[in-house]
């Protein structure tokens, strides 16, 4: 049954889907394919249940758990509902009071298995993956463990119950087992001692619930206990001796007691079940309808489907459709459309050409689409919702009703005439064949403008050339054909939408042997307007075979061109890659020199100091200074960086004191200190570092440097002062600055503090977070220079200010 909403939702009709259609279309077998990929009973009963539905919000419901599920399981894989048995049964006798069996709380416990290893499954494993429609399945779930546990504790098998499921039990089977023992040992003390010659074998056996031993009949008397059985033959008494019948009965009075106490305990398991009968029905509810819903998405998986489109306007747009009952390795795709710019295609072409299979896929693809399935076909195709299919495929020969198969067919499109609406899908198959061809036709055509003309979808094929007519003129009704290939008289199976199938019956019979003079005969019984008819499809097919030559061309060249983009992006790619790592690599490097830089003017400074406040000699100095120049070209080559040029040549001459010079070398500005000896050296000041630079490796800046130094003079000791130094503040202040900013500020800060030979300086960077407070003491703790470092005085900036002392 389907239920059909009309447009303002408030009438609800019922109607059945043709099940002639169903049959005729192979729907049953796609059912049955679906019911083997569910695994539990409800699962599979609603596979067989599933019929296409017209109510366009429960398709795309259907569709959108079927897709959520295929993608699961192209995610995580597949998950069993094997376990999911039907509880109803068990539920029903728990509400009226009843005690469950141990297979029926067996199964309940693995029904509660099955919930949480598919609850684990539906899971997400990260906050990236998307909730889904199935998530409310998954949530409504409850394993309810603690009642599993519980009854797998006390329960081990259908038919065996743990000992430890109780104390009382456990000590009952206790003295089972210990009067077990004595039984036997009684037994085969007498079979192995003084009765050994009255017994038929030395054994000991059961009869009923009872031990016994195999007695000669002849020595009946010489044993003295109860008989419970005798031999065929009567040649044997089963005798259980005096000495253990007590034992027995007591045995038996214990066994009494254990059926008991089992049942004390199902007792109890059943009325802690009892207190989750409607958990227990929702899961199983919820994992039958996971399986139906899996088997859907296993079924899209085997079949290669995807999600078709679907929409009320009646519209079908099949993309590289496959029928599903064929082998996929096979069969040739076809693309069909229907109802967008014509509401009727006529089919045409050879015997097994594929018509009638292109007819089958269209209709069962369609009656699939509204079923909640998956197609085999490509993305983005669209079904169209019909109410109602109908299919007049095959041969309808009836000998038991006298009917021939003109008649048959007749009879069946007589019965949809009168029923069929806009809403409906018409299906025909060699229509108007089995009779006079001309009369055959002029009905074919008519049944097909009735049809047309009410703007109901119709497919049809045929071998009538008066259809082909009749589609060409009629506007709305478009041709199509199965390719056929006459060279080797193999049918493609290629659908050819807009082009009328050529007959090729001519060509055919020729390639088949027949006599060329008797083609050419039948070819002169041809009407001239036939032969004309047939010249101008012989001239389409030609000019559609170069077409499509050309297309096949055109793509191969947009695909060499797409290749060969992609080839150049590649390659743009990995020229940014390169430029990247080696600009990346040459940063490093440059980074490393800057370090090593500033840790030799760190020592020069320091050493200076220490030679102006011990009086070294100016040999000691120079050597000093000699040791700093083969440290600077050590470093200056390992740079690998090819020397700059100054722009033009200049002589010792143009050097004057004071003057700004770039080193280019070393890429750095300062100040000439001494003018050029005999060799081309002059002596320059770099900021803290001094070193001596032959005239080829300067260039002289043109324009004021605003912070060339003024005003030199010498003091003693070589050092030198500059004005500059005089205005250099004994605070710093990095507030709101990162700590890449305000190191970099702080280390040139620290160089003019040193040259102004303050003793301490005040670096004030706030409290905040702590971590511009953590990177400058962290910088401070590397530098040398620095003697010391601490954190101000209350009232002086506190944890805001670092004060940092000079060595």
């Amino acid at each position: 049954m389907v239920t059909i909403y009309s447009r303002n939702q408030k009438r609800i009709i019922t109607l059945s889907m043709n099940q002639k259609t169903l049959n005729k279309l192979e729907y049953n077998k796609i059912i049955a394919m679906l019911e083997e990929q569910a695994s539990s009973f409800r699962g599979k009963q609603l596979c067989r249940r599933l019929k296409p539905m017209i109510d366009l919000e429960r398709i795309n419901t259907a569709q959108e758990q079927t897709a959520a599920a295929f993608t699961r399981i192209v995610k995580k894989g597949r998950i069993s509902f094997s376990n999911a048995f039907p509880v109803e049964e068990s539920m029903k006798r728990l509400e009226v009071g009843a005690s469950l069996g141990s297979g029926e709380l067996l199964r309940i416990s693995k029904v509660l298995k099955n919930t949480a290893q598919v609850k684990s499954y539906g899971r997400h494993d990260t906050q990236e993956e998307l909730a889904d429609c199935l998530d409310s399945y998954f949530n409504q779930l409850e394993p309810l463990t603690l009642l599993c546990n519980e009854i797998d504790r006390c329960i081990i098998a259908e038919e065996e119950i743990s000992d430890d499921a109780s104390a009382t039990l456990k000590h009952i089977r206790r003295n089972i087992n210990s009067i077990n023992d004595k039984v036997h040992t009684t037994l085969n003390n007498l079979v192995n001692g003084s009765l050994r010659t009255y017994l038929q074998d030395p054994i000991i056996t059961m009869r009923g619930d009872r031990y016994c031993i195999p007695v000669k009949a002849e020595y009946r008397g010489q044993v003295q206990g109860m008989i419970h059985d005798q031999s065929s033959t009567g040649s044997t008494l089963f005798i259980e001796p005096m000495a253990v019948v007590k034992l027995n009965n007591d045995l038996k009075e214990l066994y009494a007691k254990e059926q008991e106490e089992i049942q004390v305990i199902l007792a109890h398991l059943s009325e802690e079940t009892a207190a989750y009968i409607e958990e227990i029905r929702t899961n199983y509810r919820v994992l039958t309808d996971l399986d139906f819903i899996f088997a859907r998405g296993h079924l899209a998986l085997s079949m290669n489907g995807s999600r078709p489109t679907l929409n009320l306007d009646r519209r079908i747009h099949i993309r590289n459709g496959r029928h599903p009952l064929l082998d996929a390795r096979k069969v040739v795709p076809i693309t069909v459309t229907l109802g967008e710019d014509f509401s009727l295609l006529i089919i045409t072409g050879p015997n097994t050409g594929g018509k009638t299979v292109s007819l089958k896929t269209v209709g069962l693809l369609t009656l699939m689409g509204q079923a909640g399935l998956h197609i085999p076909a490509a993305d983005r195709s669209e079904l169209a919702v019909f109410h109602q299919i109908y299919a007049d495929i095959g041969d309808e020969q009836s000998i038991e009703q006298s009917l021939s198969t003109f008649s048959s067919h007749m009879t069946n499109i007589v019965s949809f005439l009168k029923v069929v609406d806009k809403d409906s899908l018409v299906l025909f198959d060699e229509l108007g064949a089995g009779t006079d061809p001309t009369e055959g036709a002029a009905l074919a055509i008519a049944i097909l403008s009735h049809l047309h003309n009410q703007g109901i979808r119709t497919m049809a094929t045929t071998h009538y050339s008066e259809l082909k007519v009749y589609a060409l003129s009629t506007e709305g009704v478009e041709n199509a054909c199965c390719e056929f290939d006459v060279e080797s008289l193999k049918p493609t199976y290629r659908l050819l939408i807009g082009i009328p199938g050529k007959s090729n019956a001519f060509a055919i019979s020729g390639k088949l042997g027949l006599p060329d003079y008797i083609i050419e005969d039948a070819k002169a019984r041809l009407s001239e307007h036939d032969v004309s008819f047939e010249d101008l499809l012989g001239d389409l097919e030609n000019s559609r075979r170069t077409i499509e030559k050309e297309r096949e061309e055109i793509q191969t060249y947009r695909r060499e061109v797409e290749r060969l983009k992609h080839q150049t992006r590649q390659k743009q790619e990995k020229l940014e890659e390169q430029r990247e790592r080696i600009l990346r690599e040459a940063n490093e490097k440059a980074n490393a020199i800057l370090r090593d830089a500033k840790n030799v003017a760190d020592e020069t400074m320091k050493n200076f100091r220490k030679f102006g406040k011990e009086g070294i000699s100016a040999a000691e100095m120079e050597k000093e200074r000699e040791r700093l120049r083969q440290k600077i070209k050590t470093t200056s080559a390992k740079s690998a960086l090819t020397p700059q040029k100054p722009k033009k040549a200049y002589k010792p001459s143009d050097f004057k004191l004071g003057e700004s010079v770039k080193v280019l070398s070393m890429n750095l500005t300062g100040t000439i200190s001494s003018l050029p000896d005999s060799r081309g050296n002059v002596t320059v000041q770099m900021g803290i570092l001094r070193s001596q630079v032959h005239i080829s490796d300067l260039e002289i800046i043109e324009e004021q440097n605003p912070y060339a130094p003024k005003n030199m003079r010498r003091t003693g000791g070589g050092k030198i002062k500059m004005s500059k130094s005089l205005s250099v503040s004994p605070e710093i202040n990095l507030l709101g600055k990162t700590v890449d900013e305000a190191v970099a500020e702080l280390d040139k800060y620290l160089d003019d503090a040193l040259l102004s030979h303050l003793n301490s300086v005040r670096v004030v960077h706030g409290k905040g977070t702590g971590a511009l407070r953590k990177g400058i003491h962290e910088y401070l703790r590397r530098q040398k220079h620095v003697k010391s470092y601490h954190l101000a005085e209350f009232g002086e900036g506190d944890a805001g200010v670092t004060i940092v002392e000079f060595s």
